[in-house]
């Protein structure tokens, strides 16, 4: 009896958060919340490349997340760039790590966030194990996708190569007015429709 009501309970859980996503979904809205894996960038590109199909009006990507693999927010960053309907980001919580990169693939004019956003840059880390030369093949990854990271950095940002070089050899934590300073955000909101027409 008791499995009974935790299944019928679960089942309803299931329902709610299937209707909140077709909600989201029919308002062109992409949700991006905890650590970046596989599975999400997954899911995410579903949804980004079915709503572009669909209509090339703008879609809202709203992110709240500490980063996780770098290949799978390398995945989302280039599917928003590659799909014709614009992404207007909006960063909320924090954004850090892979979530700030694949923040990074909208334009700037169309990258926002809510007052308490905080940002944080740095280097990518690894866990280098196995045979000396393996390690070092590792080693030699992890030099080229910080060289990458800070590329796109500088690109996005318009910071000088050498300064982002220099500021994620250690975590660089932003608050929502700083990442404006620093490039990462045109602007800051607290409402829906303080987003541009052409955005929402």
């Amino acid at each position: 009896m008791f499995g009974q009501e935790k299944e019928t309970s679960s089942d309803s859980n299931s329902q709610h958060s299937a209707f909140l996503e077709e909600k989201a979904f029919r308002a062109r809205t992409v949700l991006v919340f905890g650590t970046i894996t596989d599975k999400l960038a997954s899911e995410t590109v579903r949804k980004l490349l079915a709503l572009d199909a669909e209509s090339t009006a703008p879609i809202t990507m709203i992110v709240s997340s500490p980063g996780g693999h770098l290949e799978s927010g390398d995945a989302i960053h280039d599917v928003v760039r590659f799909i014709s309907s614009p992404v207007t980001m909006v960063g909320t919580g924090w954004v850090g790590s892979a979530a700030t990169h694949l923040f990074l693939g909208a334009a700037r004019e169309r990258r926002v966030c809510l007052p308490q956003t905080r940002f944080l840059i740095h280097q990518p880390s690894g866990g280098a194990g196995g045979q000396a030369s393996d390690m070092a093949i590792q080693a030699q990854e992890i030099m080229k996708a910080r060289e990458r990271i800070a590329q796109v950095i500088a690109r996005e940002t318009g910071q000088p190569i050498e300064r982002v070089r220099d500021d994620i050899e250690r975590d660089k934590w932003m608050s929502a007015e700083e990442a404006i300073e620093y490039g990462l955000i045109s602007r800051i909101i607290e409402r829906r429709n303080e987003l541009l027409p052409s955005q929402a």
